[in-house]
């Protein structure tokens, strides 16, 4: 016999454990399902995680570059006199993500008409769930409301003598004690060029194999050219054009041999980010009559409703965003629309997002190569983190600012900003366009001196029109 519930969310990720939240506190009685570790990929493999390892190695660049502000660490230290203890990077991350994990499940363990159930669920009808336990234990669920966030995993491309080898995703990279003597890393996006970063800072050889001709492929040519050289300037080697053939292991030594159009590539480690899979190949989404596309992803509307009545899908696996703050972002649009009365939909986000090297690159709305391509009649102005005064002060005037507005409704189409604090300051970008506003609104305004966002007002007096 089924168990009946108001509602089940399956799924602890961004979006899942406040909507079940809310959704417990309206009265329903709701059924939260957790396979894993809770808090999805953001809190145990993903942002929580990589973001504490981000701090660690800027730590250990800030102490090997003392010097130049005058400090000397230890009597007669040279700048290179740094070492990372990985162990140590490890344990730290593993005290941060635990006590966000445990706070999640605290969190939902304690939350009003909320049962929390742990094991793999899987669809027995459209509004029927099956939980197994890792156990073998079984239990029916069933639920007029079911909202899917099952998040993402790694994707591994297919590639001979992929089974001969140990390989490294986001996940498990996260897992090592000793540092790679050489790490190469397939793919030239957000995850690859952090994970270069960070792991060049450590001490390690890094080697980034780029399918294409320039890193970060969907950004404008000036953003790719300027992150990649930041990178190598720190000793990041880049391989572009290089498509992997085949992989190897190495003779008589613990490695891996990546072979490529262009030659053969040796290292100690070879880690893989190049993009990733959504958690819905075992859900048994056809028996529920839910929709995917060839990539998996789930068919949604601007509510975030499926094909089938009384089915959501939310996060990563619905293709409106593969970020933790869109993810949210599809908490607070469902539960405003359901519970609130409202009318939000995700046809109306201004798409924004972060990639966190140092320094980080920020950006929303649209970029001047999709400007130029449509046609539209825009003003641009670009400037130099040079000229920003927290930018000289702390020594890193890496990056640009740059924005575009629409020379007709004087609204801002898109910026960018690679720099110090730019994850930050962009968010004076996204307020004004999610207002509505006339860039005037933010060129009149009056920041705080002294900081990043303090320039982007004069940033705007130099609009010029688009050549």
């Amino acid at each position: 016999m089924a168990q009946r519930f108001d509602a089940i969310v399956i799924g602890t990720g961004q979006s899942g454990p406040p909507l079940a939240v809310r959704l417990g506190k309206s009265g329903r009685r709701t059924a939260v399902i957790e396979r894993a570790s809770f808090g999805g990929t953001c809190v145990n493999v993903g942002c929580t995680p990589t973001k504490a390892y981000v701090a660690c190695a800027r730590a250990a660049h800030v102490a090997r570059h003392a010097a130049d502000f005058g400090v000397r660490i230890g009597d007669g230290a040279q700048p290179g006199d740094v070492r990372v203890d990985l162990a140590f990077v490890k344990a730290r991350k593993e005290r941060i993500i635990g006590a966000s994990r445990d706070g999640v499940e605290r969190w939902l363990r304690g939350a009003p008409n909320v049962t929390v159930f742990q094991g793999h669920a899987r669809f027995t009808g459209a509004h029927a769930v099956r939980v197994s336990a890792k156990d073998g234990a079984q239990l029916d669920l069933e639920a007029p409301e079911i909202f899917i966030n099952t998040g993402t995993r790694a994707q591994i491309p297919a590639i001979p003598g992929l089974e001969t080898i140990r390989y490294e995703t986001n996940s498990t990279l996260l897992s090592l004690e000793q540092l790679p003597e050489h790490l190469a890393i397939c793919g030239g996006s957000y995850v690859a060029l952090e994970f270069a970063q960070m792991f060049r800072r450590f001490g390690c050889r890094v080697t980034v194999l780029v399918r294409g001709e320039r890193v970060l492929a969907r950004e404008d040519d000036d953003v790719s050219g300027a992150v990649r050289d930041v990178l190598a300037r720190e000793g990041v080697e880049f391989r572009f054009g290089a498509q992997p053939r085949g992989v190897a292991p190495l003779e008589g030594k613990a490695g891996v041999r990546v072979t490529l159009d262009t030659g053969v590539l040796d290292a100690s480690h070879l880690l893989f980010a190049t993009g990733r899979l959504p958690n819905t190949d075992d859900l048994g989404l056809e028996t529920a009559g839910v929709e995917c596309d060839a990539h998996g992803l789930i068919a949604v509307d601007g509510q975030l409703r499926t094909r089938v009545e009384g089915i959501w899908a939310l996060g990563d696996v619905n293709g409106r965003g593969a970020f933790t703050h869109t993810s949210y972002d599809d908490f607070q649009i469902v539960a405003a629309n359901l519970l609130d009365g409202g009318e939000r939909s995700a046809d109306a986000r201004i798409p924004a997002y972060a990639v966190f090297v140092d320094p980080p690159f920020a950006r929303v709305g649209v970029g001047e190569r999709q400007v130029r391509e449509r046609g539209t009649p825009a003003l641009i102005a670009k400037m130099p983190m040079s000229r920003v005064g927290r930018a000289r002060e702390r020594g890193e005037t890496d990056g640009f600012m740059k924005a575009i507005v629409d020379a007709r409704t004087l609204r801002i189409l898109g910026a960018a900003i690679f720099g110090i604090e730019g994850d930050e300051a962009i968010h004076t970008f996204i307020d004004t366009m999610t207002a509505g506003a006339p860039y005037t609104t933010l060129q009149y305004a009056m920041h705080v001196h002294p900081t990043v966002s303090e320039l982007v007002p004069t940033l705007l007096d130099g609009l010029k029109p688009l050549a």
